[in-house]
C-alpha cells in the first residue's frame, strides 16, 4: 500500500473513532499519537478542549528513565519504552486527579506500541 493511502486509511478510522468516543471532565480522552520513532499521549478534556496531562518518549523525564532502564537492561526496545510512557502518564494523571479515562488509539490499530502504552496505564491505574 502506498504510504499516502496508508495515511488516508489511518485519519479515516481516526474519524470512525473520534465519532463515538468523547471525553469528559469526569472522564477524559487519552488521545495517542504514534511516530516512527516516538509514541506521545495526552489526556484531554473535550468540553473544554483543553490537554490536562501529556508526556511523549522525547519528554526529559521519560528519557533519562528510559536512559537508566537501558543500562539495567529492562528496556530494549520501542515497545518498552510506550509501556513506560504509559506508566509515567498514568502516575501524572493521579497526581492530578484523574482515575478514569476513554482511550482514543488514534486510528491505529490496538497492537504492539498502542497496546504497551494502554497496558502502562492500566498498570499505573487509570481505568478504561
Amino acid at each position: 500500500m502506498r504510504p499516502e493511502k496508508k495515511l488516508e486509511a489511518r485519519l479515516r478510522r481516526k474519524k470512525r473513532v473520534r465519532k463515538k468516543i468523547f471525553g469528559y471532565l469526569e472522564r477524559p480522552r487519552v488521545s495517542v499519537f504514534r511516530s516512527h520513532k516516538h509514541i506521545y499521549a495526552q489526556i484531554i478534556n473535550d468540553v473544554e478542549g483543553h490537554t490536562l496531562v501529556a508526556l511523549s518518549s522525547l519528554s526529559p523525564e521519560v528519557k533519562t528513565k528510559v536512559e537508566e532502564l537501558k543500562s539495567k537492561g529492562e528496556v530494549k526496545g520501542k515497545v518498552d519504552v510506550a509501556r513506560l510512557v504509559g506508566r509515567m502518564l498514568a502516575e501524572k494523571a493521579k497526581a492530578k486527579g484523574i482515575t478514569k479515562v476513554v482511550f482514543d488509539r488514534g486510528g491505529y490499530k490496538y497492537h504492539g506500541r498502542v497496546k504497551a502504552l494502554a497496558e502502562g496505564l492500566r498498570e499505573g491505574g487509570l481505568e478504561f
